[in-house]
């Protein structure tokens, strides 16, 4: 059999164009640095423990009880959506009608493509705020959309949004802005005062908007995460994504979830059910369990992860970085050009080497490469214990 080229014999590439600038993700390559060098994986966002026991047995249960071992309905079981629409009113107010206005997904990432997909039309630009999450750029290609980004710069310890510089981004051609609070990779936690500019934004550019907000339950000190929503005229025109793994640390399972009017939603679903369809069947039954676990497990989740951005960051400071301590998240974004570095790239690549630990470069996830060229990312949710050798590893640099 002859060898696969990345040409057709016409000379045509084999790869859809929409995907040519997207290779191999930058996570497989660190993570594969990572296992050939022995180093602690601080680069991709997964945790290293499970997450609560009493969610894991509700899983094990339903495959016991046969609940969700065939095709689940394809807008997710009802104990899920319900559980969804029950989290969002009692958290933020926000009333949905679980047979309509929710959709479950495969993990956040799907919920993002079908939105995209089902929203998105060929010549229309999409503002999303950069840095950002990888998927964002190769969806909004799919959908043959003209990505728009504006960029989050740091000032005063943390990445801020220029709100003028959003609003001079929308064109006649903008059909909608792309949302990520709490913010990955920067760790930013929009406030109030700036979601109320984006939503008369939306509502005075007649703007459809898209929500990340996975990491709604990872905010620390006094952030507050504020669903877009919530705001006036916001509702009818909002999207909002949610996912299990990032807040019950199953990231495996892949349950994610939107909810918005039953306009939106049908629109997303026509395009989901022709992705996974559905999936995730005997897990949306434990999901469902999980998001009605008490107040006190999401405030000990909370404390948690803060003793953990606070021991990583310490540990980076003392190694020389300058750091961006996050208000939400479980990422640290650092500036390594104290070190005497500005090439994030070069500067990850040689780090398991140099000490024994992996990180992502920034300006991955960057248009403007050289925005992002001189900041390094570091995943804190892992084990106490992985965090303070990971720091003492990173010490070597500040010799």
């Amino acid at each position: 059999m002859a060898a696969m080229t990345s040409t057709s014999a016409s000379g045509r590439p084999l790869l859809n164009r929409r995907l040519a600038e997207f290779g191999t993700t930058i996570f497989a390559e660190m993570s594969a640095l990572a296992v050939s060098t022995g180093a602690i994986n601080l680069g991709q966002g997964f945790p290293d423990t499970d997450g609560p026991e009493s969610v894991r047995e509700a899983a094990v249960r339903a495959l016991r009880d046969g609940r969700g071992n065939q095709y689940p309905p394809g807008p997710g079981v009802p104990e899920l959506r319900t559980a969804i629409a029950e989290h969002q009113l009692a958290r933020y107010a926000l009333a949905y009608d679980p047979d309509r206005e929710v959709l479950v997904t495969a993990g956040a990432t799907e919920a993002i493509a079908a939105s995209l997909l089902a929203l998105v039309e060929p010549g229309d630009e999409v503002i999303a705020l950069e840095p950002y999450y990888d998927s964002y750029a190769a969806s909004i290609a799919l959908a043959g959309g003209t990505r728009v980004p504006v960029t989050l710069r740091p000032s005063d310890g943390r990445f801020r949004l220029d709100l003028d510089e959003l609003r001079d981004a929308i064109t006649p051609r903008t059909r909608l802005l792309l949302i990520n609070t709490p913010h990955n990779p920067t760790g930013t936690v929009l406030t109030r005062a700036e979601l109320t500019e984006i939503a008369k934004l939306a509502v005075e550019r007649d703007l459809l908007v898209v929500t990340d907000e996975v990491y709604e339950h990872l905010v620390f000190d006094d952030a507050e995460h504020i669903p877009l929503a919530s705001f006036p005229g916001m509702r009818e025109r909002t999207v909002t994504i949610g996912s299990a793994g990032k807040t019950f640390s199953f990231t495996g399972w892949k349950v994610g979830w939107l909810t918005s009017t039953p306009e939106l939603v049908a629109a997303v679903r026509s395009a989901k059910q022709f992705l996974t369809y559905v999936s995730s069947g005997p897990f949306q039954y434990a999901i469902a369990e999980a998001l009605a676990l008490p107040g006190s497990f999401f405030a000990d989740f909370r404390a948690d992860m803060r003793a953990k951005r606070d021991l990583l960051s310490e540990g980076l400071t003392a190694a020389g970085f300058d750091v961006y301590r996050p208000a939400g998240t479980y990422f640290v974004t650092t500036d390594i050009r104290p070190l005497g570095e500005t090439d994030g790239f070069a500067f990850c690549r040689a780090l398991p080497e140099r000490a024994g630990v992996v990180a992502i470069p920034n300006a991955v996830f960057y248009d403007h490469r050289e925005a992002g060229a001189p900041f390094v990312r570091f995943a804190f949710c892992k084990r106490t214990s992985v965090l303070e050798e990971a720091a003492a590893r990173l010490k070597a640099l500040a010799g």
